[in-house]
């Protein structure tokens, strides 16, 4: 039923093809590169003089913009040192090696490449997580069972203390953000008694976890991580249908908590398995130490309502503190679900509590709390400033401070950058997880040459977008957090159509009005610096600039004064140099997308308005939820030197 094409100039490559052809009785077609292969598909007709020979002639057709990618691809393939065409020009490689077999030179291996790990492996100093895909069929089957198990459950969160689920006060219906009339579960809020039982019990644990060691409290972590993996489908599911996630969002972010995981108990190994030895004079010993600080206040956003809110515990517990875990108001079920799993990993259920609420209660009350020893924070700029504010106005020691807030994120593309490319990650860094990162971007800076085509590319591949049911697989973006988020939005597009120019707004679906679904949209903005602050879901703003502008356009972003990530999309070096150099941002990211960090290989995180560091899933991570300790002991007053 297939009529297969193979198109090759690899002699190699032809001759097994035709070899299998005639094997099976089926007739395939060859192809050449116009201007290429003749000798070979000359030699070839020569050789099977008796057999039909079908040979097709390509070429590739097309403006400069089209053809020039193309054939600096075509060189780089074809000059590659391990390129058949390569090897075949080159006098010096005797022509067994270049007709030798590759599938024998694999197979001579007695297993697979040493130097290639399997995924699992691929970081070679932790394991690497669990995934799924959805373009399997297994995988959306094991999805909907899981999801049918989640809608048959009632769900319930409340104050977590001791592994006890407490009655709490003000108990409220968890909904579906596309569908409020879905309730999920129920959640109460901790009180002020709730949250003294948690500080108190979490403050006797502390110093037995502390005194334990980096290696036995790595142990935990990797259970955990094993846990969030074994129920990687029932994750997603609850992440779908109570953050709005999308199957591979959610599917990312059961990954990336397994990562924090596995990565936090390294360095849990690595910084706090013995003391560091300072070097000094002969007659006297010199120690740094490293341990817990006591009891953290960890307080995570709804947008990563796993990864974040399981992330920020894991660096607590892995330098030896205990925690309060506050999560975010729209999520409270799946961090009950969290909580209870590292509680099932082996944790002492007294090291980490859960105290739902309102920022303005529980959150307030825990920055407040004279037992709280630290603060580890992601969210708003406002609520951050807040809870610094909080922090400098207490009595007794001053506490550490870890935030990480949004940004007002740009991304500058010149006329080298490749048309495709910008287009597909353009799309993913601002719409992807329905804009709602702190990562995404906002603000697209075009050069005036190209804009019109970029924007007409972006326009169609914002159209073939499907909005809808998150815990649908074919969904690509779905709802917004809650209707105060929507409704914001839905203002700043009339701003937009006032002061600006929308010019494309994705299609919702019929019955969106049940939910919180939000059309995402592209508009263009007649100032660089238009926006005076974040706007937190999926707009699309595009300024056109002129090259010799490029300075106090980056200027005039920067004097924003925050952002969290910046986006450069050229083949010139200097020019991802200078925008770099011209805008501060925590983090950037050369001819790629701007969200996805990766745990231990990009770390996360932002400086100044943006966040106070030190980077999530970075090998400083540690570092300000530890305390340090110096010990020096004059070991000549002892009798001398035993070293």
């Amino acid at each position: 039923a297939l009529y297969s094409q193979f198109a090759s100039h690899n002699a190699h490559t032809l001759a097994a093809v035709r070899r299998m052809a005639r094997d099976r009785g089926v007739a395939v077609e060859h192809q050449r590169l116009h201007g290429m292969g003749e000798a070979l598909y000359d030699a070839a007709q020569e050789a099977w003089r008796d057999e039909t020979v079908i040979v097709r002639a390509y070429a590739p057709v097309g403006g400069h913009e089209e053809l020039l990618p193309y054939l600096v691809r075509r060189l780089l393939e074809n000059g590659a040192n391990s390129s058949f065409v390569h090897a075949l020009l080159d006098e010096r490689v005797p022509a067994s090696a270049v007709a030798a077999d590759p599938i024998s030179l694999v197979e001579q291996a007695p297993d697979r490449h040493p130097k290639i790990p399997v995924p699992k492996d691929m970081y070679g100093d932790r394991q690497n997580s669990l995934g799924r895909d959805y373009s399997q069929a297994a995988d959306r089957e094991a999805h909907a069972k899981a999801l049918e198990t989640v809608d048959r459950e009632k769900l319930t969160s409340g104050p977590i203390i001791g592994g006890k689920l407490r009655a709490g006060i003000d108990p409220q219906a968890v909904t579906n953000p596309f569908d409020r009339s879905q309730v999920l579960g129920h959640v109460s809020e901790a009180t002020s008694t709730d949250i003294d039982a948690a500080v108190e019990a979490a403050g006797r644990a502390q110093i037995d976890w502390d005194r334990q060691g980096g290696a036995k409290r790595a142990v935990v972590l990797r259970a955990m991580a094993d846990a969030l993996e074994a129920d990687l489908d029932r994750l997603v599911a609850l992440l779908s249908r109570e953050a709005g996630k999308t199957l591979n969002d959610g599917v990312a972010e059961v990954r990336e908590a397994a990562d924090f995981c596995r990565y936090y108990a390294l360095l849990a190994e690595r910084d706090f398995a013995a003391p560091q030895t300072l070097k000094g004079p002969t007659g006297e010993t010199n120690q740094l130490i490293l341990h817990g600080r006591g009891v953290f206040a960890c307080i995570s956003p709804w947008n990563f309502p796993l990864a974040i809110f399981t992330g920020q515990i894991a660096a607590a517990l892995a330098a030896g503190n205990a925690v309060l875990a506050k999560p975010a108001e729209q999520t409270p079920l799946i961090a009950a679900e969290a909580v209870r799993l590292y509680h099932k990993a082996g944790l002492n259920p007294d090291l980490l509590a859960l105290v739902p609420g309102r920022g303005e209660t529980v959150g307030a009350a825990l920055v407040a709390h004279p037992g709280i020893d630290g603060v580890a924070f992601t969210g708003g700029t406002d609520t951050a400033g807040a809870i610094n504010r909080s922090i400098a106005a207490r009595p007794g020691a001053i506490i550490p401070f870890i935030a990480e807030t949004g940004g007002l994120n740009g991304m500058f593309i010149d006329t080298t950058a490749l048309k495709e490319q910008v287009i597909d990650d353009v799309i993913q860094s601002a719409f992807g997880s329905a804009g709602q990162r702190c990562s995404a971007l906002r603000i697209l800076y075009a050069p005036k040459e190209s804009a019109d085509a970029l924007i007409e590319g972006l326009k169609g591949a914002l159209a073939v977008q499907t909005v809808g049911d998150p815990a649908d697989p074919k969904t690509d973006i779905g709802p917004v957090i809650d209707s105060e988020s929507r409704r914001a939005l839905e203002a700043h597009v009339e701003r937009l159509a006032r002061e600006a120019k929308v010019i494309a707004r994705a299609a919702l679906p019929l019955g969106s009005e049940k939910g919180d679904l939000f059309a995402p949209t592209i508009a263009e903005i007649p100032t660089p610096d238009f926006l005076e602050r974040e706007v937190f879901g999926p707009i699309l703003h595009i300024y056109r600039y002129e090259p010799s502008e490029l300075q106090s356009v980056a200027s005039r972003l920067a004097a924003r004064g925050y952002g969290l990530t910046l986006g450069v999309h050229s083949r010139i070096e200097a020019f991802a140099a200078e925008v770099t150099a011209l805008v501060p941002a925590g983090n950037v990211y050369v001819n790629r997308s701007i969200t996805g960090a990766v745990v231990g290989v990009q770390p996360f995180g932002g400086e100044g308005l943006s966040g106070t560091g030190p980077k999530a899933g970075g090998p400083n991570s540690l570092i300000r939820y530890a305390a340090e300790k110096a010990i020096s002991v004059n070991i000549a007053a002892q009798g001398g030197d035993p070293a």
